[in-house]
């Protein structure tokens, strides 16, 4: 796999953990909770990821992006109601687009694909998706965290933190690798 596709699958893998902490962090009763009616709550976000991942990532070369069988007014109203529903459109909706990456090779990269018949090369169709599904993951964090307060623990440098970070940072040489293959 080139590093432009290993660099998205690695990307897009850092959004679901940070979707995943995230769960992890609220009992699951809060994952249903909305600040008023027109607000989505954290399954409301999984259920339109799960839609969008499952109609852009299922025979991408040969059927449009926007599957005629997908109901997206659908995903934003209250059609989940347990933890299992939300976990597996979760689960289902990411794996059918780490299947579809994972048997892609650079020699699609320019090939096109069509989003409601318009046409995009993989590349950008990839970055399209990585934008989307970073702005929901990052709704689903900002979500966590308010109802966590001060019981949230940080999913990145935690604050009053940054110094410390960036000190044991530069302690270590340089070296080529994706941020998300150090923990630290």
């Amino acid at each position: 796999m080139n590093s432009y596709l290993n660099s998205i699958l690695k990307e897009l893998q850092y959004y679901k953990r940070l979707g995943e902490k995230t769960l992890a962090q609220l009992p699951s009763e809060k994952w249903f909770w909305q600040p008023h009616p027109e607000s989505n709550s954290i399954a409301i976000i999984i259920n339109h990821l799960h839609g969008n991942m499952c109609s852009r990532w299922t025979q991408i070369f040969t059927t449009d992006g926007e599957k005629a069988g997908r109901n997206r007014e659908e995903e934003f109203e209250n059609t989940l109601s347990t933890k299992k529903e939300v976990l597996s459109k979760w689960n289902e909706g990411w794996n059918t687009l780490f299947h579809t990456l994972n048997g892609l090779n650079a020699t699609q990269l320019e090939k096109i694909l069509y989003i409601r018949n318009e046409g995009h090369t993989l590349t950008a169709a990839l970055n399209r998706q990585l934008a989307h599904y970073a702005y929901h993951i990052g709704q689903i964090v900002y979500i966590g965290k308010m109802l966590q307060n001060q019981n949230w623990k940080s999913l990145s440098i935690a604050k009053g933190g940054s110094q410390e970070f960036n000190q044991r940072k530069f302690a270590q040489p340089k070296r080529n690798a994706h941020f998300t293959d150090d923990n630290s």
